[in-house]
């Protein structure tokens, strides 16, 4: 069976780096210069990827980093273990996040999240308000989904103990699934041509993939982003799809509302993937929010 390391050295783009960080050999792309940072976050199941029509366009005002999320893409998966530091817990991430930036010689970001990416987003600037510039927040999980699931602690160590077994049935169901799951953050899924489709599934089943999703799923716990919204005073904007039913366009609505001094952006004729799905318009977007950030007339 092919390594690791050797599925990763065969995927790779010209333009991937790698970098050491929290236990973790992390894959990301840098592309663009000066400020502001602008750290890009993408969903569950997906990878680097999601951003390929935007990386370039919002390189033109400033400095933008991608990476692939543990669990994702082309980094490392790690079982946790008390001789190393990986971990995959919300926290976790959210430290990942700010280490990777401090790893790449950048002491403040813009996040930009999709989906769960969004998720950790909001969660990172709770937890690190000061390494945090902005929010962009395109159909984030807060009142849903990712930010709300949670393993119950009473059989947390028995699914522990046959990780093994739950790891492989979850993968039996996501091969299974996969294909229509994706085609279903799209409004029409037929502008996911089969070619990138392909492209997303060959990113997330790299190695032990399940084992390294099997250790994420684990360590999903209820974190009530809801009850802290109030406390944020970072400048953000919401996007969502008009017709997102994977984190309903009211969620997001409702988010615009409580989240202190959110702006809010309704791409119409998109779902889930707005980056993806309209990344012209999702860049117009992000550009304009910027410039309010800079103070441009």
């Amino acid at each position: 069976m092919e390594s690791f390391e050797s599925q990763v050295q065969r995927r790779s783009d010209s333009d991937s780096r790698f970098l050491d960080c929290n236990g973790f050999r992390v894959h990301y792309k840098i592309a663009g210069s000066g400020e502001p940072v602008i750290m890009l976050l993408h969903g569950s199941f997906l990878s680097i990827r999601s951003w390929r029509d935007v990386m370039e366009p919002l390189s033109q005002h400033g400095t933008v980093i991608a990476f692939d999320r543990p669990a994702f893409g082309l980094t490392s998966r790690p079982v946790p273990s008390k001789h190393n530091e990986a971990r995959y817990s919300p926290e976790a991430q959210s430290d990942l996040v700010i280490g990777v930036l401090k790893e790449l010689g950048f002491t403040q970001a813009v996040l930009v999240g999709n989906s769960t990416g969004g998720t950790l987003a909001l969660l990172t600037a709770l937890r690190y308000p000061r390494q945090v510039q902005g929010l962009v927040l395109a159909g984030p999980m807060i009142y849903s989904g990712y930010a709300t699931s949670e393993v119950p602690a009473a059989v947390k160590p028995f699914m522990k103990a046959l990780s093994p077994v739950f790891s492989r049935v979850m993968k039996a169901l996501i091969t299974r699934l996969y294909d229509r799951n994706i085609r279903g953050f799209w409004y029409k899924p037929e502008r996911l041509d089969d070619e990138t489709l392909a492209e997303f599934r060959n990113d997330l089943m790299v190695g032990d993939w399940s084992r390294g999703f099997w250790e994420l799923f684990l360590e999903t716990h209820h974190l009530h982003l809801d009850e802290r919204l109030a406390t944020l005073s970072l400048p953000s904007l919401v996007v969502t799809g008009e017709h997102d039913l994977t984190v309903n366009a009211r969620e997001s609505i409702r988010l615009a509302n409580e989240l202190p001094g959110a702006g809010l952006k309704v791409i119409e004729d998109c779902a889930h993937l707005p980056q993806e799905e309209k990344p012209g318009e999702f860049v117009d977007a992000l550009v304009s929010f910027l410039g309010n950030l800079r103070g441009d007339v």
